[in-house]
């Protein structure tokens, strides 16, 4: 079982390290009073060629829109990641904790990774009172899209977040 998965996101710098530390340029940071966005090419991924993330700390959230390399494309439209998130000044720093939501508006969401954060857990990975908090934080999130139709954005414009995405704007999806 591999420890929780950092991340750091250096908002001056204009970089991103990957959760292998593997630093990423990133093509755009934008802070609001809700969260950080970041949209940035993926290098050495098969099945993707683009992410967007909001860091969203006050909902222990991130939630990433990818951009499918074709015969990758997945049933979601958005992936969500519960975990722990520093923000900094410059330098912003998420801990994920194993537990991961796919979303396809309006129809459904799903729970991922249970038997990660259960292994984790009880090989003491990550303490107890963090794997109750992204529990909580888990079922709360379920719970919310849930009553709001599986729709990500009605739940977070309920709580003042309204998310906006960039897209790889000008950026030509790698050949290949």
């Amino acid at each position: 079982m591999h420890p929780p998965k950092i991340q750091t996101f250096d908002v001056p710098a204009g970089v991103n390290f990957d959760t292998k530390g593997i630093r990423r340029e990133v093509a755009e940071y934008r802070r609001t009073p809700f969260g950080l966005y970041m949209s940035r090419p993926v290098v050495g991924r098969a099945s993707a060629w683009w992410i967007e993330s909001w860091l969203l700390p006050d909902l222990g959230l991130v939630v990433t829109d990818w951009q499918w390399n074709p015969g990758h494309e997945r049933e979601q439209d958005f992936y969500l990641d519960v975990a722990r998130i520093e923000p900094g000044e410059g330098t912003w720093r998420t801990t994920d904790l194993y537990l991961d939501l796919v979303v396809k508006r309006g129809l459904w969401t799903e729970v991922l990774d249970v038997d990660e954060f259960v292994e984790a857990v009880a090989g003491g990975l990550i303490d107890i009172a963090t794997a109750e908090w992204a529990l909580h934080r888990c079922h709360a999130t379920v719970a919310a899209l849930s009553a709001h139709g599986h729709d990500l954005d009605a739940w977070l414009a309920e709580q003042g977040v309204v998310l906006t995405w960039q897209g790889p704007g000008e950026q030509v999806r790698p050949a290949g």
